[in-house]
């Protein structure tokens, strides 16, 4: 199995690759603020790409908890200007986190490659978005709150996750440039959490890739009693846990030691 994005082909049945957050926000809830123009953005960019980055995740609108709502104009104009920059450099591969289509499709036109959509299609036209400019999607996987309790935690996220491949599907989306994310952090409490991670194997069982976004999150805060600024440990162990349950992207802040720890498991299970 292997997935287009942005005329690069990723084998994912063989390697994991690594995702590079860049969150050009004052109010991310780990690194909020660090990055605050695109010429500090786009020097981060490379530093990660040298470190090991396959992939620039660049988001303007925080997702954290009580995040403070802002304008798709604002959102746009956080990261239009560094995803530009980025695209200059040799080789990069862009990611846009982002759940409104206007902000995808400015993101598109300035050199993103892959939609980075944490609402599970609650704007449908996202995937219109997609379809037109040949743009990659991540769904990932979430919940209206009027959805909820779950009947059965794990199958009822893979049939979420299913009815919007579906919706991918009909716009007319490449099965080629589509991969998927269980959504962990989202609309999901702590043992929700825990049982989907234990469950993730199921994910590879859809047929598309599957991409783990854990990096520095509060179910490794609750599991370890760490602030954010400690959790790196939690985060490598996880995703080395995640490559043996078949998953083929990581969303990491620290692409550093992530990659080093992504080199030695793909050596292990080279083996298996």
């Amino acid at each position: 199995m292997s997935m287009l994005i942005g005329g690069r082909e990723f084998d994912t049945d063989k390697e994991t690759y690594i995702m590079g957050i860049l969150n050009m926000t004052p109010d991310s809830f780990s690194d909020g603020g660090s990055y605050a123009d695109a010429d500090a953005g786009c020097e981060r960019a490379r530093e990660m790409m040298e470190e090991g980055a396959d992939i620039i995740d660049v988001g303007g609108l925080s997702t954290r908890p009580g995040y403070t709502e802002i304008s798709e104009e604002e959102e746009a104009a956080r990261i239009v200007p560094v995803i530009k920059k980025i695209k200059q450099l040799p080789g990069t591969v862009i990611s846009v986190d982002t759940y409104r289509p206007s902000v995808a499709e400015a993101a598109i036109e300035a050199g993103a490659d892959l939609i980075n959509d944490v609402s599970c299609l609650k704007e449908e036209r996202l995937a219109q978005v997609a379809a037109k400019t040949g743009a990659a999607y991540c769904l990932m996987h979430n919940r209206n709150a009027a959805k909820r309790p779950y009947t059965e935690l794990l199958a009822d996220v893979i049939e979420d996750i299913r009815e919007g491949l579906e919706k991918l599907k009909a716009a007319g989306v490449g099965r080629d440039r589509i991969m998927i994310d269980p959504g962990i952090g989202f609309a999901k409490d702590y043992e929700e959490n825990l049982k989907v991670l234990a469950g993730l194997g199921r994910f590879a069982e859809l047929g598309y890739p599957v991409l783990l976004g854990i990096s520095r999150k509060s179910v490794i805060g609750n599991a370890t009693g760490l602030p954010v600024g400690e959790r790196e440990e939690g985060t490598i162990a996880l995703n080395v846990y995640g490559m043996t349950k078949k998953v083929s992207f990581i969303r990491v802040h620290d692409v550093k030691g992530n990659a080093r720890a992504v080199k030695m498991m793909r050596e292990v299970l080279r083996y298996g």
